[in-house]
Protein backbone atom coordinates (compact mmCIF):
# COMPACT_ATOMS: atom_id res chain seq x y z
CA UNK A 1 0.00 0.00 0.00
CA UNK A 2 1.40 3.39 -0.99
CA UNK A 3 0.66 6.68 0.70
CA UNK A 4 -1.58 7.94 -2.09
CA UNK A 5 -3.57 4.84 -3.09
CA UNK A 6 -7.06 5.78 -4.32
CA UNK A 7 -9.60 3.46 -5.91
CA UNK A 8 -12.46 4.77 -8.08
CA UNK A 9 -15.50 2.52 -8.56
CA UNK A 10 -17.63 3.15 -11.65
CA UNK A 11 -19.40 1.45 -14.54
CA UNK A 12 -22.68 1.43 -16.44
CA UNK A 13 -23.46 4.42 -18.65
CA UNK A 14 -21.19 7.18 -19.90
CA UNK A 15 -22.81 9.51 -17.37
CA UNK A 16 -21.00 7.62 -14.60
CA UNK A 17 -17.92 6.54 -16.54
CA UNK A 18 -16.69 9.80 -18.08
CA UNK A 19 -16.71 11.72 -14.77
CA UNK A 20 -14.80 8.76 -13.27
CA UNK A 21 -12.20 9.00 -16.04
CA UNK A 22 -11.90 12.76 -15.50
CA UNK A 23 -11.41 12.24 -11.77
CA UNK A 24 -8.83 9.49 -12.32
CA UNK A 25 -6.94 11.60 -14.83
CA UNK A 26 -6.89 14.60 -12.49
CA UNK A 27 -5.66 12.55 -9.51
CA UNK A 28 -3.00 10.80 -11.60
CA UNK A 29 -1.70 14.22 -12.69
CA UNK A 30 -1.57 15.18 -9.00
CA UNK A 31 0.70 12.15 -8.35
CA UNK A 32 -1.90 9.94 -6.70
CA UNK A 33 -1.71 6.21 -7.37
CA UNK A 34 -5.11 5.48 -8.90
CA UNK A 35 -6.89 2.24 -9.77
CA UNK A 36 -10.34 2.06 -11.27
CA UNK A 37 -12.90 -0.75 -11.03
CA UNK A 38 -15.63 -1.02 -13.64
CA UNK A 39 -18.09 -3.49 -15.13
CA UNK A 40 -18.36 -4.75 -18.69
CA UNK A 41 -20.45 -1.76 -19.82
CA UNK A 42 -17.98 0.71 -18.38
CA UNK A 43 -15.03 -1.16 -19.82
CA UNK A 44 -16.09 -0.46 -23.39
CA UNK A 45 -15.76 3.29 -22.70
CA UNK A 46 -12.50 3.08 -20.77
CA UNK A 47 -10.37 0.37 -22.39
CA UNK A 48 -8.80 2.80 -24.88
CA UNK A 49 -7.31 5.03 -22.18
CA UNK A 50 -3.79 3.68 -21.73
CA UNK A 51 -3.05 5.66 -18.55
CA UNK A 52 -5.72 3.84 -16.51
CA UNK A 53 -5.17 0.85 -14.24
CA UNK A 54 -8.48 -0.98 -14.83
CA UNK A 55 -10.00 -3.87 -12.90
CA UNK A 56 -13.21 -5.46 -14.17
CA UNK A 57 -15.78 -6.46 -11.55
CA UNK A 58 -19.24 -7.60 -12.73
CA UNK A 59 -22.33 -5.79 -11.48
CA UNK A 60 -26.10 -5.84 -11.83
CA UNK A 61 -29.06 -3.75 -10.75
CA UNK A 62 -31.72 -5.41 -8.61
CA UNK A 63 -34.11 -6.64 -11.31
CA UNK A 64 -37.66 -7.18 -10.03
CA UNK A 65 -39.46 -7.92 -13.32
CA UNK A 66 -39.66 -11.64 -12.56
CA UNK A 67 -38.68 -14.01 -9.76
CA UNK A 68 -36.07 -15.66 -11.99
CA UNK A 69 -34.41 -12.35 -12.92
CA UNK A 70 -34.54 -11.21 -9.31
CA UNK A 71 -32.70 -14.35 -8.14
CA UNK A 72 -30.09 -14.02 -10.89
CA UNK A 73 -29.47 -10.35 -10.11
CA UNK A 74 -29.13 -11.08 -6.37
CA UNK A 75 -26.63 -13.84 -7.17
CA UNK A 76 -24.56 -11.46 -9.35
CA UNK A 77 -24.59 -8.76 -6.65
CA UNK A 78 -23.46 -11.22 -3.96
CA UNK A 79 -20.76 -12.59 -6.25
CA UNK A 80 -19.63 -9.02 -7.05
CA UNK A 81 -19.36 -8.15 -3.35
CA UNK A 82 -17.30 -11.32 -2.80
CA UNK A 83 -15.01 -10.47 -5.75
CA UNK A 84 -14.66 -6.92 -4.45
CA UNK A 85 -13.85 -8.18 -0.96
CA UNK A 86 -11.05 -10.41 -2.25
CA UNK A 87 -9.66 -7.65 -4.43
CA UNK A 88 -9.62 -5.11 -1.59
CA UNK A 89 -8.11 -7.64 0.80
CA UNK A 90 -4.96 -7.81 -1.35
CA UNK A 91 -5.11 -4.31 -2.87
CA UNK A 92 -6.16 -2.16 0.06
CA UNK A 93 -6.42 1.55 -0.85
CA UNK A 94 -6.48 4.42 1.59
CA UNK A 95 -9.83 5.59 0.25
CA UNK A 96 -12.44 4.58 -2.33
CA UNK A 97 -14.46 6.96 -4.46
CA UNK A 98 -17.84 5.52 -5.54
CA UNK A 99 -19.22 7.29 -8.61
CA UNK A 100 -22.84 6.30 -7.99
CA UNK A 101 -25.00 3.72 -9.74
CA UNK A 102 -25.25 0.00 -9.08
CA UNK A 103 -21.75 -0.72 -10.40
CA UNK A 104 -20.14 1.13 -7.48
CA UNK A 105 -22.27 -0.68 -4.89
CA UNK A 106 -20.32 -3.98 -4.48
CA UNK A 107 -16.91 -2.38 -4.01
CA UNK A 108 -18.26 0.14 -1.48
CA UNK A 109 -20.06 -2.56 0.53
CA UNK A 110 -16.86 -4.61 0.58
CA UNK A 111 -14.97 -1.50 1.71
CA UNK A 112 -17.43 -1.07 4.58
CA UNK A 113 -16.86 -4.68 5.72
CA UNK A 114 -13.09 -4.15 5.62
CA UNK A 115 -13.34 -0.73 7.28
CA UNK A 116 -11.83 1.09 4.33
CA UNK A 117 -12.83 4.73 4.03
CA UNK A 118 -15.06 5.54 1.09
CA UNK A 119 -16.97 8.51 -0.28
CA UNK A 120 -19.82 8.52 -2.78
CA UNK A 121 -20.68 11.02 -5.49
CA UNK A 122 -24.15 12.15 -6.59
CA UNK A 123 -24.61 14.53 -9.50
CA UNK A 124 -28.37 14.13 -9.89
CA UNK A 125 -30.91 16.28 -8.03
CA UNK A 126 -32.36 13.28 -6.18
CA UNK A 127 -30.11 10.73 -4.53
CA UNK A 128 -29.89 7.41 -6.40
CA UNK A 129 -30.85 4.06 -4.91
CA UNK A 130 -27.30 2.72 -4.65
CA UNK A 131 -26.06 5.88 -2.94
CA UNK A 132 -29.06 5.87 -0.61
CA UNK A 133 -28.16 2.34 0.54
CA UNK A 134 -24.48 3.25 0.89
CA UNK A 135 -25.00 6.56 2.70
CA UNK A 136 -25.05 5.11 6.28
CA UNK A 137 -21.61 3.56 5.71
CA UNK A 138 -19.95 6.31 3.64
CA UNK A 139 -17.59 8.86 5.17
CA UNK A 140 -19.01 11.60 2.97
CA UNK A 141 -21.31 12.15 0.01
CA UNK A 142 -19.97 14.63 -2.54
CA UNK A 143 -22.77 16.35 -4.45
CA UNK A 144 -23.05 18.71 -7.39
CA UNK A 145 -25.78 20.92 -5.92
CA UNK A 146 -26.98 21.75 -2.42
CA UNK A 147 -30.58 21.32 -3.68
CA UNK A 148 -30.14 17.52 -3.74
CA UNK A 149 -33.26 15.72 -2.47
CA UNK A 150 -33.59 12.43 -0.64
CA UNK A 151 -30.87 12.69 2.02
CA UNK A 152 -32.25 11.81 5.49
CA UNK A 153 -31.70 14.61 7.99
CA UNK A 154 -29.42 12.47 10.17
CA UNK A 155 -26.93 12.18 7.28
CA UNK A 156 -26.91 15.83 6.19
CA UNK A 157 -23.56 16.39 7.92
CA UNK A 158 -22.00 14.00 5.40
CA UNK A 159 -22.87 16.28 2.47
CA UNK A 160 -20.09 18.20 0.70
CA UNK A 161 -21.06 20.37 -2.27
CA UNK A 162 -18.18 20.22 -4.74
CA UNK A 163 -19.83 20.85 -8.13
CA UNK A 164 -20.03 18.71 -11.27
CA UNK A 165 -17.16 16.36 -12.08
CA UNK A 166 -16.74 16.89 -15.81
CA UNK A 167 -14.23 16.21 -18.53
CA UNK A 168 -11.32 18.65 -18.30
CA UNK A 169 -11.65 19.46 -22.01
CA UNK A 170 -15.07 20.93 -21.21
CA UNK A 171 -14.08 22.66 -17.98
CA UNK A 172 -11.13 24.33 -19.71
CA UNK A 173 -12.83 25.05 -23.04
CA UNK A 174 -12.25 28.53 -24.48
CA UNK A 175 -15.76 29.50 -25.56
CA UNK A 176 -15.92 32.55 -27.82
CA UNK A 177 -18.72 31.87 -30.35
CA UNK A 178 -21.79 34.13 -30.52
CA UNK A 179 -24.40 31.52 -31.25
CA UNK A 180 -27.46 33.70 -30.76
CA UNK A 181 -26.57 36.05 -33.66
CA UNK A 182 -26.81 33.42 -36.39
CA UNK A 183 -29.56 33.27 -39.04
CA UNK A 184 -29.00 29.55 -39.53
CA UNK A 185 -28.89 27.40 -36.40
CA UNK A 186 -26.94 24.24 -35.84
CA UNK A 187 -29.08 21.70 -33.98
CA UNK A 188 -27.32 18.85 -32.18
CA UNK A 189 -29.35 15.79 -31.18
CA UNK A 190 -27.71 13.59 -28.56
CA UNK A 191 -29.19 10.15 -29.05
CA UNK A 192 -27.25 7.76 -26.86
CA UNK A 193 -28.48 4.48 -25.44
CA UNK A 194 -31.37 6.06 -23.53
CA UNK A 195 -32.60 8.28 -26.35
CA UNK A 196 -31.80 6.55 -29.62
CA UNK A 197 -35.14 4.93 -30.48
CA UNK A 198 -37.58 7.67 -29.54
CA UNK A 199 -35.40 10.45 -30.98
CA UNK A 200 -34.80 8.58 -34.23
CA UNK A 201 -38.51 7.79 -34.56
CA UNK A 202 -40.09 11.13 -33.67
CA UNK A 203 -37.62 13.94 -34.32
CA UNK A 204 -37.16 13.56 -38.11
CA UNK A 205 -40.81 14.53 -38.74
CA UNK A 206 -40.32 17.66 -36.63
CA UNK A 207 -37.19 18.62 -38.58
CA UNK A 208 -39.05 18.05 -41.85
CA UNK A 209 -41.75 20.47 -40.68
CA UNK A 210 -39.10 23.05 -39.77
CA UNK A 211 -37.60 22.65 -43.25
CA UNK A 212 -40.98 23.18 -44.92
CA UNK A 213 -41.46 26.34 -42.86
CA UNK A 214 -38.16 27.65 -44.26
CA UNK A 215 -36.37 27.68 -40.92
CA UNK A 216 -32.66 27.48 -41.75
CA UNK A 217 -30.75 24.88 -39.79
CA UNK A 218 -28.09 22.21 -40.03
CA UNK A 219 -28.65 19.00 -38.13
CA UNK A 220 -26.06 16.92 -36.29
CA UNK A 221 -27.74 13.78 -34.97
CA UNK A 222 -26.19 11.08 -32.83
CA UNK A 223 -27.76 7.65 -33.12
CA UNK A 224 -27.01 3.95 -32.91
CA UNK A 225 -25.20 2.29 -35.81
CA UNK A 226 -28.29 0.35 -36.87
CA UNK A 227 -30.23 3.61 -37.32
CA UNK A 228 -27.74 5.26 -39.67
CA UNK A 229 -29.21 4.19 -43.00
CA UNK A 230 -32.80 4.97 -42.10
CA UNK A 231 -31.99 8.49 -40.90
CA UNK A 232 -29.63 9.31 -43.76
CA UNK A 233 -32.23 8.16 -46.30
CA UNK A 234 -34.94 10.29 -44.68
CA UNK A 235 -32.82 13.45 -44.47
CA UNK A 236 -31.58 13.09 -48.03
CA UNK A 237 -35.13 12.65 -49.25
CA UNK A 238 -36.31 15.74 -47.36
CA UNK A 239 -33.17 17.70 -48.36
CA UNK A 240 -32.23 18.47 -44.77
CA UNK A 241 -28.61 19.49 -44.28
CA UNK A 242 -27.37 16.85 -41.88
CA UNK A 243 -24.52 14.88 -40.36
CA UNK A 244 -25.22 11.54 -38.70
CA UNK A 245 -22.70 10.20 -36.20
CA UNK A 246 -22.43 7.46 -33.61
CA UNK A 247 -20.75 7.21 -30.22
CA UNK A 248 -17.71 9.43 -29.73
CA UNK A 249 -15.70 10.15 -26.60
CA UNK A 250 -14.98 13.61 -28.05
CA UNK A 251 -18.56 14.85 -28.03
CA UNK A 252 -17.32 18.30 -27.03
CA UNK A 253 -16.25 18.78 -30.66
CA UNK A 254 -19.94 18.74 -31.55
CA UNK A 255 -20.81 21.03 -28.62
CA UNK A 256 -18.57 23.65 -30.22
CA UNK A 257 -20.65 23.47 -33.41
CA UNK A 258 -24.07 23.55 -31.77
CA UNK A 259 -26.40 26.51 -31.27
CA UNK A 260 -29.09 24.32 -29.72
CA UNK A 261 -28.96 20.80 -28.29
CA UNK A 262 -31.81 18.31 -27.89
CA UNK A 263 -30.89 15.77 -25.24
CA UNK A 264 -31.99 13.48 -22.46
CA UNK A 265 -31.62 14.86 -18.95
CA UNK A 266 -28.73 12.95 -17.44
CA UNK A 267 -26.84 15.04 -14.90
CA UNK A 268 -23.48 14.70 -16.65
CA UNK A 269 -24.60 15.87 -20.07
CA UNK A 270 -26.58 18.81 -18.69
CA UNK A 271 -23.59 19.79 -16.56
CA UNK A 272 -21.37 19.66 -19.62
CA UNK A 273 -23.75 21.81 -21.67
CA UNK A 274 -24.06 24.63 -19.14
CA UNK A 275 -20.28 24.74 -18.70
CA UNK A 276 -19.82 24.77 -22.48
CA UNK A 277 -22.53 27.44 -22.78
CA UNK A 278 -24.83 25.63 -25.18
CA UNK A 279 -28.60 26.26 -24.95
CA UNK A 280 -30.54 23.00 -24.77
CA UNK A 281 -33.96 21.39 -24.72
CA UNK A 282 -33.92 18.47 -22.32
CA UNK A 283 -36.36 15.59 -22.72
CA UNK A 284 -36.26 13.45 -19.56
CA UNK A 285 -36.31 9.67 -19.80
CA UNK A 286 -39.73 8.90 -18.24
CA UNK A 287 -38.57 5.51 -16.95
CA UNK A 288 -35.47 6.83 -15.14
CA UNK A 289 -35.13 5.61 -11.55
CA UNK A 290 -36.97 7.84 -9.06
CA UNK A 291 -37.82 10.00 -12.09
CA UNK A 292 -34.42 11.63 -11.51
CA UNK A 293 -34.08 12.87 -15.08
CA UNK A 294 -37.22 14.96 -14.73
CA UNK A 295 -35.86 16.38 -11.47
CA UNK A 296 -32.63 17.30 -13.28
CA UNK A 297 -34.44 18.92 -16.20
CA UNK A 298 -36.82 20.83 -13.93
CA UNK A 299 -33.92 22.19 -11.86
CA UNK A 300 -32.01 23.42 -14.93
CA UNK A 301 -35.18 24.90 -16.44
CA UNK A 302 -35.99 26.80 -13.23
CA UNK A 303 -32.42 28.14 -13.19
CA UNK A 304 -32.87 29.42 -16.75
CA UNK A 305 -30.13 27.16 -18.14
CA UNK A 306 -32.31 25.40 -20.73
CA UNK A 307 -35.80 24.27 -21.70
CA UNK A 308 -37.84 21.24 -20.72
CA UNK A 309 -40.16 19.15 -22.87
CA UNK A 310 -41.60 15.89 -21.59
CA UNK A 311 -41.40 12.87 -23.88
CA UNK A 312 -45.19 12.64 -24.13
CA UNK A 313 -45.24 16.22 -25.47
CA UNK A 314 -42.57 15.87 -28.18
CA UNK A 315 -45.04 15.94 -31.07
CA UNK A 316 -47.17 18.64 -29.49
CA UNK A 317 -44.59 21.10 -28.15
CA UNK A 318 -41.09 20.58 -29.56
CA UNK A 319 -41.69 22.05 -33.02
CA UNK A 320 -43.25 25.23 -31.63
CA UNK A 321 -40.45 25.67 -29.10
CA UNK A 322 -37.67 25.35 -31.71
CA UNK A 323 -39.51 27.77 -34.00
CA UNK A 324 -39.93 30.24 -31.15
CA UNK A 325 -36.22 30.03 -30.26
CA UNK A 326 -35.27 30.59 -33.89
CA UNK A 327 -37.33 33.75 -34.34
CA UNK A 328 -36.88 35.26 -30.87
CA UNK A 329 -33.13 35.48 -30.30
CA UNK A 330 -33.64 37.05 -26.87
CA UNK A 331 -34.70 33.63 -25.56
CA UNK A 332 -31.34 32.15 -26.56
CA UNK A 333 -29.54 35.21 -25.20
CA UNK A 334 -31.22 34.77 -21.82
CA UNK A 335 -30.14 31.12 -21.64
CA UNK A 336 -26.56 32.02 -22.56
CA UNK A 337 -26.52 34.85 -20.01
CA UNK A 338 -27.60 32.49 -17.23
CA UNK A 339 -25.20 29.73 -18.27
CA UNK A 340 -22.23 32.10 -18.37
CA UNK A 341 -22.78 32.98 -14.72
CA UNK A 342 -22.22 29.33 -13.77
CA UNK A 343 -18.92 27.41 -13.72
CA UNK A 344 -17.55 24.14 -12.33
CA UNK A 345 -13.91 25.18 -12.73
CA UNK A 346 -13.32 24.83 -8.97
CA UNK A 347 -14.78 21.30 -8.71
CA UNK A 348 -11.50 19.37 -8.81
CA UNK A 349 -9.85 21.74 -6.34
CA UNK A 350 -12.82 21.37 -3.98
CA UNK A 351 -12.75 17.61 -4.38
CA UNK A 352 -9.03 17.24 -3.71
CA UNK A 353 -9.28 19.45 -0.61
CA UNK A 354 -12.14 17.35 0.83
CA UNK A 355 -10.43 14.05 -0.04
CA UNK A 356 -7.22 15.08 1.69
CA UNK A 357 -9.21 16.16 4.77
CA UNK A 358 -10.73 12.67 4.98
CA UNK A 359 -7.35 11.01 4.41
CA UNK A 360 -5.88 13.03 7.27
CA UNK A 361 -8.66 12.13 9.70
CA UNK A 362 -7.90 9.60 12.40
CA UNK A 363 -9.64 6.25 11.91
Amino acid sequence: MTKDNILIATGGTGGHVFPAYSLANYLINKNFNVKLTTDKRGLKYLRNYENLNLIEIPSSPLIKKSSFKLIISIFIIIYSIFRSFLFLLFNRPLIIFGMGGYSSFPICIAASILRIKFVIYENNLIVGKANKYLLPFANKIFVSYKQLEGIPKKYEKKINVIGNILREEIINANITSQRSELDCINILVLGGSQAAKIFADQLPQIFEKLKKDKIKFKLYQQCQNKQNNKLVEFYRKTKINHEIFNFTDKIYNYYSLADLVITRSGASVLGELINFNVPFISIPLPTSAENHQYKNAEFYFNKGYGYLVEEKDIKKKLYNLIKKLFYDKSLINNILFNQRKYSDKSTFTNLQFELEKILNEEN
